[in-house]
């Protein structure tokens, strides 16, 4: 018994192709240029048509070749009306029409193929109109496969057109750009592209959410054809029960994550809840969520919540009143300096995701570091500090001895980043803002008493060939940091003096150095002093590096100022201490402190 074979199923992307300029979505502005043009009888004999992946380069050049070499009972010239179907017009988008010839440059990409297509050109169309010659992906082409077409592309025969196709519009010569009438074709919009989609289902018969319908058009990321090949995968999730393909189905079938999870990823990213952020990532990969594209829709977030803190109520957004609330209560909690902060990162964090052996952990690293970034002070504060101590609103730190001490210290509620330090001398030392002052006159003291012994090294003999004066090793460091920061930093992380004085240096090198770092040291002395030096390497004896220095001194003082009874006030109750910073005020060293109060209003408690 002979079984009828089924008949073979056609994807949505095929069935639904255009067939007229009407048909196609979201490229009114090359469907006005185009009926101008043949309106009034100015075509061109080449077009170059880009854009990306199934936005539909290849069916706008058919559709042109269609209209071209338009011909009916009543029309006889070429028309871009073409809902009564032509002479020509079904062989042409079946690609079996005579004198329309395709060519797919990514299989045919050398001179040979180029020269057979174009030995055919002089000879007239054999039915049609002209003879019309389609190249996809036409970068592809070789340099020679370009050369040979260029004479014929500057002077085709009157019968003869030529439609380019391109995704790589940079990698096309621009000799031959130069040649035709570019087209972008623009990616269609989000909305226009579902409701093209629920049209489609109408048709088909399916049933599908309008929210799961709007995350295959989000997905496709304006490409037509990819949101149909997503909807035909759509199509066949419908449930036995009620038949309906829900948000879930599509988010489950694309590995996506709930949007209101989403949402709450990036409020504990944002606010520097590194530990809430892990859980719920994690959460989100067990339920099938892929990292990369939940980077994506953190992007997405992170956009319209710089929107909703850029534009206030004139902002508009296609999503559920209720995550509309919750981005504008973010974009009042972030200021705009975070928000562009937190976009950098996940700009970078997306790319890694992608690349990275093990996306989750790109993942995970990437929330780590959007929560340290949210645990810091906004941009906009550093900037308001500096501009203040430009005008001078604001007193820079005086010159003391205690400058030539380490730079703030490291927070103590946690570690967010190591703190900038400097080794220059008192004179040239960065301002640290003044601050919150909560430690007692004096509190510089330890800092004074721990400038290493070198620096007591007798004053260089006055010498003309001298060009700067170099007494102890932080002035050779700040020296270096002008010219040779590397060398200078080399010097702070491993070099412990035994003894510095004029013209002699003797030190022990810790393990991990360059082999010609003492070379180094000694050209650099002799070339900034002008006079030879005696550098002595010692086994032992060495004291401690620059950097080691610092980092103790930093933990004294630190610990100095947390024992101040300035923190015991009622007024601190509750409060976290972040960061203690030297000031030029009348305390030791300046405090931030985290709490519902002013600086301002802190310090004139203290002072009472």
């Amino acid at each position: 018994m002979n079984e009828t074979p089924h008949e073979s199923y056609q994807v949505l992307a095929r069935k639904y192709r255009p067939q007229t300029f009407e048909d196609m979505i979201g490229q009114e502005a090359l469907v006005t240029t185009l009926t101008n043009a043949f309106k009034v009888g100015r075509v061109a004999h080449a077009f170059m048509l880009t854009g990306v992946r199934g936005i539909g380069k290849t069916t706008t050049a058919r559709l042109l070749a269609r209209a071209l070499n338009y011909e009916t009972d009543t029309v006889k010239k070429p028309s871009v009306n073409l809902g009564t179907a032509g002479i020509h017009c079904a062989s042409i988008m079946a690609s079996t029409h005579m004198d329309v010839l395709e060519m797919d440059a990514a299989s045919r990409t050398g001179v040979e193929n180029m020269r057979e297509m174009l030995d055919g050109v002089r000879y007239a169309p054999v039915s049609a109109r002209y003879k019309v010659y389609i190249i996809d992906e036409v970068h592809m082409l070789s340099t020679g496969a370009f050369n040979a077409l260029l004479k014929t592309l500057e002077e085709p025969p009157d019968h003869a057109k030529f439609i380019f196709a391109t995704t790589e519009i940079r990698k096309v010569p621009i000799t031959v750009l130069s040649r035709c009438q570019r087209f972008d074709l623009r990616r269609v919009e989000a909305d226009v592209l579902a409701a093209h989609l629920r049209g489609i289902t109408g048709k088909e018969g399916a049933h599908i959410d309008d929210e799961a319908l709007a995350l295959i058009a989000r997905a496709a990321e304006g490409s037509v054809r990819d949101s149909l090949s997503l909807l035909d995968q759509a199509i066949v999730q419908e449930n036995e029960v009620d038949g309906d393909v829900s948000a879930d189905d599509v988010r489950g079938m694309l590995g996506l994550a709930d949007r209101v999870r989403v949402l709450d990823l990036f409020a504990h990213a944002a606010k520097g809840d590194g530990k809430a952020a892990l859980l719920e990532m994690r959460s989100q990969y067990a339920d099938g969520a892929d990292p990369a594209i939940v980077m994506r829709d953190l992007l997405d977030i992170c956009h319209d919540v710089t929107r909703a803190k850029t534009l206030g109520d004139d902002a508009d957004f296609d999503v559920a009143p209720d995550q509309i609330t919750r981005m504008k209560a973010l974009a009042e909690d972030l200021s705009t300096g975070q928000l562009t902060r937190i976009w950098q990162l996940l700009m970078k964090a997306h790319a890694d995701v992608r690349l990275a052996p093990v996306p989750l952990a790109a993942a995970e690293m990437a929330l780590l570091g959007i929560a340290v970034a949210g645990q810091l002070p906004p941009p906009e504060m550093a900037a308001r500090l500096i501009e203040a101590l430009r005008d001078g609103s604001i007193a820079p730190t005086a010159a003391t001895p205690a400058q030539s001490a380490p730079a703030p210290s490291a927070p103590l509620s946690n570690n967010l980043a190591p703190p900038a330090t400097s080794s220059a001398p008192s004179s040239t030392a960065p301002v640290s803002p003044p601050v919150m002052s909560a430690s007692p006159a004096g509190g510089s003291g330890s800092m004074m008493s721990a400038r290493p012994q070198a620096e007591n090294a007798p004053q260089p003999t006055a010498n003309p060939a001298q060009s700067i004066e170099i007494n102890t090793l932080k002035d050779l460091v700040a020296a270096l940091e002008k010219s040779d920061i590397g060398l200078a930093s080399d010097i702070r992380r491993f070099i412990r003096p035994v003894n510095f004085s004029y013209r002699n240096f003797s030190f022990q090198i810790e393990d991990g150095a360059s082999p010609s770092l003492t070379v180094s040291i000694k050209t650099a002395l002799e070339n900034m002093t002008g006079v030879s030096w005696n550098i002595v390497l010692r086994n032992d004896g060495g004291g401690e590096t620059l950097k080691s220095r610092e980092r103790r001194e930093r933990e004294e003082q630190a610990a100095k100022d947390r024992a101040h009874p300035a923190f015991s006030h009622p007024l601190f109750e509750g409060a976290k201490l972040i960061e203690i910073r030297p000031s030029a005020t009348t305390f030791g060293s300046a405090t931030i402190i985290e709490g519902n109060f002013r600086p301002a209003e802190v310090d004139d408690e203290i002072e009472d």
